[in-house]
């Protein structure tokens, strides 16, 4: 099939995409793209967002692309920092600022879990398709940890007792919300390409 661009800007992000990918698709990030604008993320679920930086893409190149939004849901925090996860303290994105504001509203609370949540927006041939994966687990108190990114250095998954930061990359996709996610882009489209060559329903 032909190149997907991943309306994304995060270097991070783009690196756990083409882990996951491998050889089976040839990723374009906005940079490679030329494309050197930064997509606002204005609304209040993740699937919104992640429609809203696809569409902004596929409107701009007319080419098949997707996108991703993440967020951090905390059961005690009702669901917070969630679709605002990357700004919880603030619009700078200052990934250190957002985990002491997060445990300093966790302080004196028992109740940890939380979890990973990944929403992908898939444009292809006009048409969106939405994936989902997500990743229980537990917020600690205090960060563990030097790999990964976001609060990745407070979170361990359920069925670890290591923090994502304290990961490599193989042990975080074992687990990995974005991996769940992209699993699921994947198998659609090689499912459709089996069938059809492409996406023309």
């Amino acid at each position: 099939m032909d190149k997907l661009i991943f309306a994304t800007n995060n270097k991070n992000k783009v690196t756990e995409i083409r882990n996951v990918l491998g050889n089976l698709f040839d990723i374009i990030t906005l940079e490679e793209a030329g494309i050197l604008i930064d997509i606002p993320e204005p609304h209040d679920t993740l699937e919104a967002n992640a429609t809203e930086k696809s569409s902004t893409i596929y409107k701009l190149t007319n080419k098949n692309c997707f996108s991703e939004d993440t967020g951090l849901e905390v059961v005690a925090l009702n669901g917070e920092p969630g679709v605002k996860s990357a700004r919880y303290a603030g619009d700078d994105r200052a990934f250190d600022a957002n985990i002491k504001k997060l445990l300093a509203n966790l302080q004196g609370i028992e109740n940890r879990k939380a979890q990973f949540r990944t929403v992908i927006s898939l444009i292809l041939n006009e048409k969106e398709y939405q994936f989902e994966g997500i990743c229980e687990g537990e917020i600690i108190k205090e960060e563990r940890g030097t790999n990964g990114f976001g609060y990745d250095p407070v979170f361990i998954p359920a069925g670890s007792n290591k923090t994502f930061a304290e990961m490599d990359m193989n042990e975080k996709n074992k687990f990995s919300h974005r991996k769940k996610a992209m699993n699921k882009l994947i198998e659609f489209l090689t499912s459709k390409e089996i069938r059809n060559g492409k996406d023309k329903d």
